[in-house]
């Protein structure tokens, strides 16, 4: 299975709902840790990156 390149900017849909019911984080910076915000209330994490991998489930286009 090819590996998704993910990087700044980029939206991603997540399994689990963060508790404020949103879905969708917004990845802030990308290396070893991930930063995401969450695109409902704003809050940002930071996880790393093989954690990261398992709790995405799709890349967001952007129209």
């Amino acid at each position: 299975m090819e590996e998704i390149a993910y990087g700044e900017g980029d939206k991603v849909q997540v399994k689990k709902p963060h508790p404020c019911g949103s879905k969708v984080w917004e990845i802030i910076r990308w290396g070893a840790d991930v930063r995401l915000k969450c695109q409902g209330c704003g809050r940002e994490v930071l996880v790393p990156r093989e954690k990261f991998r398992k709790m995405v489930k799709s890349r967001l286009r952007e129209n």
